[in-house]
């Protein structure tokens, strides 16, 4: 990142690299037409954000005293950046009671829903449970497209589960 790229900056975006610099997980590439890559160094997930479409960039305090950024874009979407995850908000697919749900939710929450389905597929848990948790890790997986991640992966799994649910109850 060469300072002659920050001239492309928002005021918001310099925020951004100021706070990415300074966190623990979170690494930003900014190349020469302003774009900026933000990679979650917990899981290689990477977010790409154009700094023109970034509306507001809030400092925020959670309940433990860390500081985090929230972007809100004008599109209406909102990121959370923390000093090591980048969160959003789940996108709950239709019957999914959204008290099931957390607020803020982040892609490494896919890799723990994920264990979860896997145990249960592999125990005696009830249908109830599998579908509440495929529900959870489809909401998860939505509101991650939705702001930009690659979740191509997790689609797959996604895909895979319910494809092996449909062969058995054939």
């Amino acid at each position: 990142m060469s300072s002659s790229n920050f001239r492309f900056l928002s005021n918001e975006s310099e925020h951004v690299l100021a706070f990415i610099s300074s966190s623990k997980g979170l690494k930003a590439k900014v190349f020469d037409h302003g774009q900026m890559q933000i990679t979650q160094e917990n899981d290689g997930k990477i977010l790409t954000v154009n700094p023109f479409e970034i509306s507001e960039v809030l400092r925020r305090i959670d309940n433990d005293s860390n500081e985090f950024l929230q972007l809100n874009f004008i599109n209406g979407t909102k990121v959370l950046l923390t000093s090591e995850l980048i969160g959003f908000k789940p996108i709950p697919p239709g019957g999914l009671d959204l008290n099931k749900l957390p607020k803020v939710v982040t892609t490494p929450d896919l890799n723990s829903v994920a264990d979860a389905i896997e145990d249960c597929v592999a125990g005696d848990s009830g249908e109830s449970e599998l579908e509440i948790l495929i529900k959870v890790y489809l909401a998860i997986l939505l509101g991650a497209e939705r702001i930009g991640f690659n979740v191509s992966e997790q689609r797959l799994f996604l895909h895979r589960i319910t494809s092996s649910r449909l062969r058995a109850s054939a």
